[in-house]
C-alpha cells in the first residue's frame, strides 16, 4: 500500500517536472520556422545528390575492375 502511493507521488513528480521542462520551451516563430524547414530541404536534396553520384561513381569503377 505503501510502495504504492510512493510510486504514485514519484508519477505526479516526474509529470509536473516534465510539465516544467515543456514551459521552458522556446517556440519558432512561423517565419524562422519556414526558413529553417526550407534549409533542411534544400541541404537533403544536395548531400543526396552528393551520395547518388558518388555512388554511380563507385559502381562504375567497381564494374570497370571486375570487367578487366
Amino acid at each position: 500500500m505503501e510502495e504504492t502511493k510512493k510510486n504514485d507521488v514519484q508519477k505526479k513528480n516526474w509529470f509536473a517536472g516534465l510539465k516544467s521542462e515543456f514551459q521552458k520551451i522556446v517556440w519558432l516563430d512561423k517565419k524562422s520556422l519556414g526558413k529553417q524547414t526550407v534549409a533542411v530541404l534544400v541541404v537533403s536534396v544536395i548531400l543526396g545528390a552528393i551520395i547518388a553520384v558518388l555512388d554511380l561513381g563507385i559502381q562504375y569503377g567497381v564494374d570497370f575492375l571486375v570487367n578487366l
